[in-house]
């Protein structure tokens, strides 16, 4: 039997984070697009009605809710603004590799910090050089004693100036390649790490961006996640948990787009009449509701079935490709309907169409994801 009702319990985190938005998000959205504020504040008051960190098993301080409910939790926060929502997943993602491969004591250490006060956490693995690439990074962990010494550089890193902690992807032995790479976590406060300057980028900008170097940073053997030559696998089946969650942030930006449209289209007449009731007009707001349906859908079956313990690799990468490109076209068609007051910023479609446009490229472009479909049909067929 299927079955797509929400649970009580579901509809109140959908509740209670639609609340958020409206109350919390939306009124502030511009002041930290505009200016490229950290909403710290806005954070903080999600932490404590327990919006954030919602992944964390409850013996870490965790709520311990399932990436479903991850997803349907981020879908509202990204209504509001996806570059506040995005500072807050962040956390999510540097997590990840520790909820996956962490030992007790890690888990105990850094989760707990996540869940004892409002702390922030980012994962360390795009370079100057390798992006989409992964085995092309450079950084290196040599060892030395019961230390590695970290030394190399990442480039845009979300939450890079107000992470407590990194995830740092490093190579181990590069004769190797990808099987020679280990994951470390790196306290932030690390002697050697050097972080850049804030990013300033066409959109999400309330999310801080930056590079980080890492000149001869010593860091512990204990902060090593599992054996040495698993950070890629590590750092990958983040990804499974992740890109579900990345892709309803998605799903609630397109439809932010498309509410502002409909209620554009119901108040703005030509020759006499709204223009909601031209067949142009209405036709493309019919496909972006279609769409935005289709997508939730997608990412409700990547979500449901990594909650039941299954490999949802391709259904990850088919939601993360379907609702970053949907994403994008409905936010261009939403600037459309606007027409000429779409391209002002004093209306928030300009917004909703510049924050799109990086769902096609963090977390694994939408050419990746095509990459990972098709290898995940053709070789596991």
């Amino acid at each position: 039997m299927i079955d797509f009702s929400l649970s009580d319990e579901q509809l109140q985190l959908q509740d209670l984070a639609r609340k958020f938005a409206k109350d919390e998000i939306i009124p502030k959205a511009a002041h930290h697009d505009k200016t490229g504020e950290y909403p710290r504040e806005v954070a903080a008051k999600a932490w404590e009605l327990g919006l954030m960190n919602t992944h964390v098993p409850a013996e870490y301080g965790g709520l311990g809710l399932g990436v479903l409910e991850g997803c349907i939790i981020t879908e509202e926060l990204a209504y509001g603004c996806t570059g506040i929502a995005t500072a807050m997943e962040a956390n999510t993602l540097a997590s990840a590799p520790i909820i996956v491969a962490g030992s007790d004591e890690q888990k105990k250490e850094f989760l707990g910090q996540l869940t004892a006060e409002p702390k922030f956490a980012a994962y360390c693995v795009t370079e100057p050089g390798a992006g989409s690439d992964v085995s092309g990074i450079r950084t290196t962990a040599k060892k030395d004693g019961s230390d590695y010494v970290i030394n190399g550089s990442k480039m845009w890193i979300t939450n890079a100036s107000v992470a407590d902690w990194y995830f740092v992807l490093a190579y181990t032995d590069t004769a190797l390649k990808h099987k020679g790479m280990s994951g470390f976590i790196v306290p932030a406060k690390t002697p050697g790490i050097t972080v850049g300057k804030k990013e300033w980028n066409m959109g999400q900008r309330a999310s801080d961006t930056r590079g980080i170097t890492f000149d001869n940073v010593r860091v512990p053997e204990r902060y090593r996640l599992g054996k040495e030559g698993e950070g890629f696998k590590i750092a990958m089946s983040a990804f499974d948990h992740t890109r579900p969650a990345v892709s309803a942030g998605a799903v609630g930006l397109a439809r932010r787009a498309m509410d502002e449209a409909i209620q554009y289209s119901m108040t703005r007449k030509t020759f006499g009449q709204p223009i909601a009731s031209y067949q142009a007009v209405s036709f493309m707001i019919a496909d972006m509701a279609k769409d935005i349906e289709a997508a939730r859908l997608l990412v409700h079956k990547a979500a449901w079935e990594i909650d039941r313990g299954n490999r949802n690799t391709k259904f990850a990468a088919m939601a993360k490709a379907f609702c970053a490109d949907m994403a994008m076209r409905v936010a261009t068609d939403a600037v459309q309907v606007f027409g000429g007051y779409g391209y002002s910023e004093e209306y928030p479609v300009e917004k909703l169409m510049r924050d799109a446009k990086i769902y096609q490229i963090y977390e694994g472009t939408s050419q990746i994801q095509r990459l990972i479909i098709a290898k995940e049909i053709f070789e596991r067929a």
